[in-house]
């Protein structure tokens, strides 16, 4: 139970699928193109070092190529990562991505945990700077934060970089849904790459782009000998010829990222009124999902009624009653209350 995940649209069939936080405008037309075109070269083994997938990241990122890093999404960097580097304990936030810890206990790792409280609102204080200490090696942060959405100060972000740096600790920060934040470059710690060399940046397409199924993500990092160590305990030919074609035909998709985004803040809005109104507790969700306290029985009666949501009693930290649901299209969100208000009337 610990590391199952939104998105089972095999299981749950004929559902709505509010479970998986994906751009709510589906996949581009030009990726599934690209896809499709990629296919003449099915025979073939994939491009060894994908270097033109590097270099449109590095452009859309402002980076150098040789800073970047792909992987068959962005879990199996969190995977990569933990075995080039070994450590012996990390510190985790809780409740965060199951993958972090998974990965880092898949190294024999000691995981120690924050615990993000409710009444603080599930966000970061002070006090897990008071934690840091020199027994630890990695620490990962999620930002904004899986499953709560709440949203970190890059101040904040900077006192525990200096922090790490002073102790000889590695910082992950996973910015996969900082493209549904309002302002994300104010967000982002891009620009430190190359003065903290023990920073590891974590993105991914499946989000922004609705590729799930592609499976594609990339790291940022200017530690050059940490990525060449990443490649050295990762399968070859781990990014297919297909991801390649599908990443770089996505990062050319602007006008459809800034749509999404606009259109996740706008309906954000909408449910946030309608979810309140329904006497729904939130939390400050920042990113294209909300999570909230609801019924205990509110994931198993929203499948009866053809609607699925996350379930995030699995989450460390957690206990039942507490949900996730994505952003989606209007009509999908109309759906979804309408869902929410007929359970409510029993």
């Amino acid at each position: 139970m610990k590391h199952i995940h939104g998105g089972n649209v095999y299981k749950y069939k004929n559902c709505v699928d509010f479970s998986a936080n994906c751009n709510p405008l589906g996949t581009p037309d030009t990726v599934k193109e690209a896809i499709i075109e990629s296919l003449s070269h099915i025979n073939d083994y994939p491009q060894v070092g994908y270097q033109p997938l590097r270099e449109a990241v590095a452009c859309y990122e402002g980076v150098s190529s040789d800073e970047v890093i792909c992987g068959n999404g962005a879990a199996e960097l969190i995977f990569s990562l933990c075995r080039a580097l070994k450590p012996q304990k990390a510190l985790l936030p809780a409740p965060t991505f199951a993958e972090y810890e998974q990965a880092l206990e898949s190294t024999d790792c000691i995981c120690e945990h924050f615990l993000l409280e409710e009444k603080e609102g599930f966000s970061f204080k002070d006090s897990f700077l008071q934690t840091l200490h020199e027994g630890l090696d990695i620490i990962f942060l999620c930002n904004p934060n899986n499953p709560t959405g709440v949203l970190t100060e890059r101040k904040f972000l900077m006192q525990v970089l200096k922090k790490c740096q002073e102790l000889n600790i590695f910082l992950v920060v996973d910015e996969c849904f900082l493209d549904f934040v309002k302002n994300p470059e104010e967000y982002t710690l891009k620009e430190w790459l190359r003065e903290y060399p023990n920073l590891f940046l974590l993105k991914a397409f499946t989000k922004r782009y609705a590729m799930a199924g592609v499976r594609l993500g990339y790291g940022l990092s200017a530690n050059k000998e940490l990525l060449k160590h990443m490649e050295l305990v990762t399968q070859p030919w781990n990014v297919s010829t297909l991801a390649q074609e599908a990443g770089i035909a996505a990062l050319r998709e602007q006008e459809y990222v800034e749509k999404g985004r606009k259109l996740i803040f706008e309906e954000r809005d909408f449910l946030k009124k309608e979810m309140k109104q329904l006497g729904f507790t939130l939390f400050s969700s920042q990113a294209n999902y909300i999570f909230f306290k609801g019924h205990k029985n509110l994931f198993e009666e929203c499948v009866k009624r053809g609607v699925l949501i996350r379930d995030c009693s699995n989450y460390r930290g957690l206990t039942e009653g507490y949900f996730r649901i994505a952003v989606k299209t209007h009509p999908d969100n109309e759906k979804l209350i309408y869902t929410f208000r007929d359970i409510e009337r029993g």
